[in-house]
């Protein structure tokens, strides 16, 4: 018995040579009739009648599907004995997952379980891999199991099904939640009258709310000439025309549903050269930095004219 395999969906020919005395001939499927001679008994509109003369008997099955799968028979009747021939035909299907964890939003030391599932055939393999941010992590089964997760790994996750025949391909998103964490605040130096803006940047998931304040006391926006802009990770707190009462310390606090966390500004007074500072000397102000402050050589001059006076003592 002869094997024929063929692809899912693709069309074969059954064939089946004859003779010169033949009378009768048919093909059969698990005992049932397809076609005797010119005559169709088959109800199903995929199968049809291609040659019938003396040297052969061929017929079609288009769009194989598994459930053509199977032995097939050519009987044929002649003047001295009946004969037959057999074939099975062999159907090979295409990989297709058909079982596929959904996008999943978790919160940062989750264990997490994703699964992926096909069928064809032959059986598919089936490898998971995080494609987006590339990393080493990789599965050669349909689970894929992460303990603790963390926020380096979250992405999308690939999983791939794959057989001689081809390749079914889909994703899964997993998205890490974790609580703000916010860079360190820095000393700002204004001039009066001048504007400043202290920046507040918080890496969080889901994004962070900012709240400003100085002191103890929260800062709206619109407060005092002051102007709170948020843009996603980004807080920004402007003053339009700085004065004496604006210079001091100011508390930067991101929240989001998993925690929060803050961190400190120092707006402090930055005095512009003039004529009498030239010849006084140089005026040391704090850059946005942190860098140290010089003292104003203010300082220095008192120091000078009290010095004889304490020498006496």
């Amino acid at each position: 018995m002869d094997n024929i395999t063929v692809r899912q969906g693709e069309t074969v020919f059954l064939r089946c040579a004859q003779g010169d005395i033949v009378t009768h001939t048919a093909w059969l499927n698990r005992s049932s009739i397809l076609y005797a001679g010119e005559d169709k008994w088959s109800v199903d509109p995929r199968v049809n009648l291609v040659t019938l003369n003396q040297e052969e008997f061929t017929i079609k099955i288009e769009n194989v599907d598994m459930t053509d799968e199977g032995q097939y028979v050519c009987a044929v009747q002649t003047s001295s004995r009946p004969r037959t021939t057999s074939v099975h035909i062999l159907v090979q299907v295409p990989p297709k997952i058909i079982n596929l964890s959904r996008d999943i939003v978790v919160n940062e030391g989750s264990n997490v379980t994703l699964l992926c599932q096909a069928r064809g055939k032959p059986d598919p393999v089936i490898t998971w891999k995080l494609i987006s941010p590339s990393g080493d992590l990789e599965s050669d089964d349909e689970y894929l199991e992460i303990p603790s997760i963390t926020r380096q790994r979250a992405g999308t996750y690939e999983c791939t099904a794959v057989n001689d025949i081809d390749a079914d391909v889909q994703t899964v998103d997993i998205t890490v939640n974790y609580g703000p964490a916010v860079s360190e605040g820095k000393y700002v130096g204004v001039t009066l009258g001048q504007r400043g803006v202290l920046e507040c940047e918080a890496d969080a998931v889901p994004e962070a709310d900012f709240e400003w304040y100085k002191e103890d006391r929260r800062i709206f926006n619109g407060f005092d000439g002051m102007e709170i802009v948020n843009t996603g990770s980004l807080s920004k707190l402007t003053f339009f025309n700085v004065s004496d009462g604006d210079y001091g310390n100011y508390t930067c606090v991101a929240i989001n549903k998993l925690g929060s966390s803050n961190t400190s500004f120092l707006l402090y007074v930055v005095i512009e050269p003039t004529s009498s500072t030239l010849l006084q000397g140089p005026i040391a102000v704090q850059d946005g930095s942190g860098g140290a402050m010089w003292v104003h050589s203010h300082i220095c001059l008192l120091f000078i004219v009290f010095l004889p006076l304490l020498l006496r003592f």
